[in-house]
């Protein structure tokens, strides 16, 4: 008995041994692909100061109307990943992509990603950047919570809200992070910081932009250096611990019911039965009968809507936006 208890603990020791190994064999070579990436990492943008660090704010465009495009979670490059919408909407409108802390070419700020900071370091960056409000918001999935927030406590500032399949403030609040979940986002914030997202590529940055055509060749190698770079580092990390609290603060507050919102649902037909994917459209629609101006359109694709329908999403914006501005 003795001597199979040594065995194990030999073996025990061993594994421990080899996982301390390769982590650190990891961690020096995505640390030496940071260094030779780093070269290929030139901003697109204008870096504007906010409380002694850097917010990173990509203008295009011209016009009236001024389309600020928010990314959802853990979306580590939204200049690049975004491009194939928001340039639909550059022809004629100007465009202003927020890149928030820990986003892009933005720094990593490491604060506890509160909505109110949220807010006020992007209304600060965009006015520093020369975009004034009214804007038309433009969120996907998480920031929706900051979008809807926005239209909250600022209502002058938002002229409308483009919700491309955006998480409710409400749904984060009532379907609340447990302990398992919690524990899986700190842990895979520690994996990514050793380099372990380099051995899963699809894991770090979406398979699907590298196969568009609006990215250049240069283009994809900067989006995969910046998504490597930033993919879930600890401003990430913290915006999914905050969602109940953000969440909170917004359901706190009155809808925004003179505000106009048109909700993009995006239904993938594997899911299209599911009970999940008829509760989304059921909050959505809820939603909309409580304001003045608001639409629920459903669209055929995944979560990532803006990669599968961008012409369906201009025009359908068009119209709302066109339909908005007569009388109600």
């Amino acid at each position: 008995m003795k001597r199979l208890f040594k065995v194990l603990k030999n073996i025990f020791f061993i594994f421990i041994a080899v996982i301390l190994l390769a982590s650190v064999s990891v961690f020096i070579y995505h640390s030496y692909k940071l260094h030779k990436e780093s070269a290929l990492i030139k901003g697109e943008g204008t870096l504007v100061n906010v409380n002694n660090e850097e917010i990173n704010i990509y203008n295009e465009g011209s016009g009236e109307d001024t389309y600020v495009f928010m990314s959802g979670s853990g979306i580590a490059a939204p200049v690049y990943e975004m491009k194939g919408l928001y340039s639909k909407f550059a022809k004629k409108n100007k465009v202003a992509v927020i890149e928030r802390a820990g986003y892009g070419y933005s720094d990593v700020f490491q604060d506890d990603r509160d909505i109110d900071k949220i807010l006020e370091q992007s209304r600060k960056s965009l006015i520093k950047s020369g975009n004034k409000p009214p804007y038309i918001l433009v969120p996907h999935s998480l920031s929706g919570i900051e979008a809807i927030y926005w239209a909250q406590k600022y209502p002058s500032e938002v002229k409308g809200i483009i919700a491309l399949d955006i998480g409710l403030p409400h749904q984060y609040v009532t379907h609340k992070m447990g302990l398992v979940d919690s524990l899986t986002v700190r842990g895979v914030n520690i994996l990514t910081k050793i380099g372990m997202h380099r051995l899963i590529p699809s894991v770090a940055y979406n398979p699907v932009v590298i196969q568009q055509s609006f990215l250049t060749d240069h283009e994809k190698e900067m989006y995969k250096a910046l998504s490597y770079k930033q993919f879930f580092n600890d401003d990430m990390e913290q915006e999914l611990l905050q969602s109940y609290n953000n969440g909170k603060k917004s359901v706190n507050l009155p809808i925004p019911k003179e505000t106009p919102i048109l909700f993009i649902d995006a239904i993938a037909d594997q899911y299209k039965n599911s009970k999940y994917t008829k509760q989304k459209n059921e909050d959505y629609e809820e939603f909309a009968e409580q304001l003045l101006k608001g639409d629920v359109i459903k669209l055929n694709g995944t979560h990532s809507i803006y990669l599968y329908a961008p012409d369906e999403i201009y025009k359908l914006t068009m119209e709302f936006i066109k339909k908005t501005e007569g009388p109600i």
